[in-house]
Formats: C-alpha cells, sequence, structure tokens
C-alpha cells in the first residue's frame, strides 16, 4: 500500500509556546483517483506557507476570525500545488492551482470550487505563489493601499520590517515615494531592510528606550504606522503621530504566546486616537480574497517584481516533516523574510 506524509495537531496550544510534541507526524494511505467524486480533484502540494496567524489556529479557540484546528485533523494553510487527477471540467492534470486551506499532506482530494487557478505571470515561478505573491504580499499590499492611503513624501514606521509582510510594505512604501523608517530584530536582518530601500532602519532589542529613539529618528513625526507587533511599540508610536495619521493593525505578535490573558500589554496612549483624529484600523485578509484588491496587488506586484524593482526573501525549509519546526521557528523569529516549506 502506497503511503503519504501527513502533518496533524495533537495538542491545543492554549498559552506559551508551542512545541513539537503539539504535532502529529504520520505516515497514512496515499488517496487515490479512484476515490474522486464529482468535481474534485487530487492534488500534490509543492510548497506550504507558514504564517503568524497560524499561531492562533492551534489554540481551540472557538471565537477567533479564523478557526482553529481540530486535534487529530491535519494542519492546513495556504499552498501551491498540481493536479494529479480531476473530475472537474474546470482543472485537468498537471494544472498548478492555489488553496487557501489546503491540508499539510503529499497528497489530498479537495473539491475544485475549493482552489484556482496559479496566475502565471512573467518571472513568476512556483514557489513565488507562497512568497512574492502570497497572503503576507497581500496583506502588505492591503494594508498600506487601501487603509493606509499614502501620499508621496509622507513618513511610514514599519515594524518587524524584515519579516513575510514588512518587507513587501517598506519596498511597495519607497516605490510611491515615502520617507521609510523601519525596525527590525538584529542587525543582519536591519542591514537587509536597509538595502531593500529603507532611508533609516534599527535594532529595536539594541536601540535602547523606543520612544526616545522614534522621537530622535523620526522628528517631524509619523505619518503611517504599520502595526505587526502590537504591544508597547504600538503604544510607543501613538505617542508621537501627526495629526490625520493612518496606523495599520496588521499583526500583534508580541502578544501571541502569552501564558495568559492577564499578561496582555494594556495601551496607556489611546486618547491620541482622538487627539490627533488618527484613523486606525485593523483588518483580515483572508476576508478579502474576491476583493478587486487582490487583482491588482497580482499584476501590480508581479510586474515590480519582474522588472526587479522588488525582492523578496524566503526561509525555506525542505520536507513536509519538518513543517512543525518552521512553524516553532516562525514564532521564535528565527526566521529571516517568509518562510515556506518545499514538500
Amino acid at each position: 500500500m502506497s503511503t503519504i506524509t501527513s502533518v496533524s495537531l495533537k495538542n491545543y496550544v492554549t498559552s506559551g509556546s508551542a512545541q513539537l510534541s503539539d504535532f502529529a507526524i504520520e505516515k497514512i494511505a496515499a488517496p487515490t483517483k479512484n476515490q474522486l467524486k464529482p468535481e474534485q480533484v487530487l492534488l500534490r502540494p509543492l510548497y506550504f506557507s507558514v504564517d503568524p496567524y497560524q499561531r492562533g489556529r492551534l489554540s481551540g479557540v472557538k471565537d477567533s476570525y479564523v478557526a482553529s484546528y481540530k486535534k487529530g485533523e491535519p494542519i492546513t494553510n495556504f499552498l501551491v500545488a498540481r493536479v494529479i487527477a480531476s473530475t472537474s471540467l474546470s482543472f485537468k492534470e498537471n494544472d498548478l492551482v492555489l488553496d487557501n486551506d489546503g491540508k499539510w499532506q503529499s497528497e489530498y482530494i479537495t473539491y475544485a470550487k475549493d482552489i484556482h487557478h496559479a496566475a502565471e505571470k512573467p518571472g513568476i515561478d512556483v514557489r513565488d505563489h507562497v512568497g512574492v505573491l502570497s497572503m503576507p504580499s497581500y496583506t502588505a499590499y492591503y494594508g498600506l493601499m487601501v487603509i493606509g492611503t499614502p501620499k508621496k513624501g509622507e513618513t511610514i514606521l514599519v515594524s518587524s520590517a524584515s519579516g513575510a509582510v514588512g518587507q513587501m510594505v517598506v519596498q511597495l512604501a519607497k516605490a510611491i515615494g515615502l520617507h521609510v523608517v523601519a525596525f527590525a530584530g538584529s542587525d543582519e536582518k536591519v542591514e537587509h531592510v536597509k538595502k531593500l530601500g529603507a532611508d533609516i532602519a534599527f535594532n529595536y532589542k539594541t536601540c535602547g528606550d523606543f520612544g526616545q529613539t522614534i522621537r530622535k529618528l523620526i522628528p517631524k513625526k509619523i505619518d503611517i504606522y504599520y502595526d505587526n507587533v502590537g504591544g508597547p511599540y504600538l503604544d510607543a508610536v501613538l505617542a508621537h503621530v501627526n495629526n490625520n495619521a493612518r496606523i495599520v493593525v496588521c499583526g500583534a505578535i508580541t502578544q501571541y504566546n502569552l501564558a495568559c490573558n492577564d499578561d496582555a500589554y494594556a495601551i496607556k496612549n489611546i486618547t491620541a486616537v482622538l487627539v490627533n483624529k488618527l484613523r486606525m484600523e485593523g483588518f483580515i485578509i483572508l476576508d478579502l480574497y474576491d476583493s478587486p484588491h487582490y487583482t491588482e496587488f497580482v499584476d501590480h506586484v508581479s510586474k515590480l517584481y519582474h522588472e526587479g524593482k522588488i525582492e523578496y526573501r524566503v526561509s525555506e525549509v525542505e520536507g513536509l516533516e519538518n513543517a512543525p519546526q518552521a512553524i516553532l521557528d516562525l514564532f521564535a523569529g528565527k526566521n529571516f523574510g517568509k518562510s515556506v516549506v518545499k514538500a
């Protein structure tokens, strides 16, 4: 009997950091084309995306913006795959497809309605669909362009600037003429962010007082803050913004691995939203794939990437069996760039 690898959730991670023991890596019977029902496809994933929002899906919480994983069932996330077999007229063998909630298995069966063809663009290879054109890149584009409403000459501060979202925000912001200030968690990451075009970049772990640092580096204050981290960094920014500034609330990774809810950081400068007439808005990119902005994003970023005007760093791990470690490394900040797993 032919077997495949499957990665599933073994234990809910309700607080603190996930461990390898919270995942199960198993060999299971391989699905076959004879098992296909009408309008189904058999897929072989090529690359799996690893993303920060998966931390919430490990928790077992039932009232989150995205469903938690279920114990004993495969981990799911964005992936790019080849069609092995199909009973749908919409897909044929060897088609390259995207599944926004594909199973972490070497092969699996799903319904044709739940996948879509990968866009074929000049200079875009297979991995790019979970890299430069992935969910974090779309997140960067939507947050900056739609919520941030940038104007040439404004100043943007980008947090976690070497990460999957941040590195794209830095480059898109620079391409439209913003003054880009960014911070990251190591000197190596800071140098990379500077190479991407940031006018100023600094290491938040070694800069001393964060609030004093941004006041010194950004004397004219902040017009747009792209927030991937939350916590005390957001608080410090709220105390140093211009009137009518925009706060793009994309993530809060400083708050994801807390031991309990009582440890959550309490924002002190929230009155700045009123006094400075701020626009502070969060969004869930998973809700926005049917938006016309998604097509705009694919076209715009593909063109810039093909022309060599943006680059995108990827941290690749090989082998589905190593995907749980890739998740842990992402949460610990050990990855550099967008985290992906090659099947």
